[in-house]
């Protein structure tokens, strides 16, 4: 069976799914629902941290436990690299979120610093490089309105990106399609990536810069961005706010078997 705590937590967020609290509504106060007997105060406190993690509510001293005002957005996965997106169009991939999940966006809500910095371990192994080489990077913070969701980081050899749009700081993406559209124009067009995921708790200044909730995690993405021959075009590090993000992916099954009899 599962814990106490745990029933409380599903049956409020049933209700905060099906409106019985709406966005905005604050939830009753721990001490009345120990009194209707919903359990001990460290149950309902227990439940409350519960909703708080899974990105349905939000505490804070003084105002008590609130109902988010907006659901996560939907992070999507590979339909967020569609190259008819940022190739044929202006739709670059924090956009694409936006227009998956209805809402809003302006291109100024990424703003971004471009620097040449040594690469650290991580970024020399993804690009084949001696540690402690030159690299770009390229570091944005993406907001919804005044809320940051994210951070990322992509770094660059210097050959494949010096004199482009990608080391303009200029705030929003790096123009029109952004930079996997630079990369395409300068000859090295995306084929394949790979994204790794670590969720862990957020670092200080990480919370600072996201605006996080005491307790609040973060989910940490690798992504490398490989042309068709395999060349590394990009390594990425992004910081994305846990309870503000819905990951979704959508792809074909593979079959190995099938491909071994061809």
């Amino acid at each position: 069976m599962a814990p106490k705590w745990r029933e409380l937590a599903d049956k409020l967020a049933e209700q905060i799914k099906n409106g019985e609290y709406a966005p905005g509504a604050r939830l009753p106060q721990i001490r009345d629902l120990v009194d209707a007997g919903e359990g001990s105060k460290a149950t309902v406190h227990a439940a409350y941290k519960a909703l708080e993690a899974e990105g349905l509510v939000t505490s804070s001293r003084g105002h008590g436990t609130v109902v988010r005002e907006r659901a996560p957005l939907k992070r999507l996965g590979i339909a967020r690299y569609d190259k008819a997106k940022w190739r044929d169009g202006d739709e670059v991939a924090f956009i694409a979120d936006r227009v998956a999940s209805g809402r809003a966006y302006k291109r100024n809500e990424q703003t971004q610093s471009v620097s040449r910095v040594p690469a650290t371990a991580a970024v020399a192994a993804a690009h084949g490089l001696p540690e402690g080489a030159d690299v770009y990077a390229r570091a944005r913070l993406v907001k919804e309105g005044d809320q940051p969701t994210h951070k990322l980081t992509s770094y660059y050899r210097p050959e494949h990106v010096e004199g482009t749009r990608i080391v303009d700081p200029t705030p929003g993406p790096a123009g029109k399609g952004g930079g996997f559209r630079v990369l395409y124009d300068a000859g090295y067009e995306i084929d394949h990536m790979r994204e790794e995921l670590f969720a862990r708790a957020a670092k200080p200044e990480e919370a600072e810069q996201l605006k996080l909730m005491p307790g609040e995690w973060v989910v940490e993405l690798h992504r490398t961005t490989y042309t068709a021959d395999g060349t590394v075009v990009e390594f990425a590090v992004g910081i994305h706010a846990a309870t503000r993000f819905a990951w979704a992916y959508d792809f074909k099954v593979p079959d190995s078997a099938t491909k071994e009899t061809q």
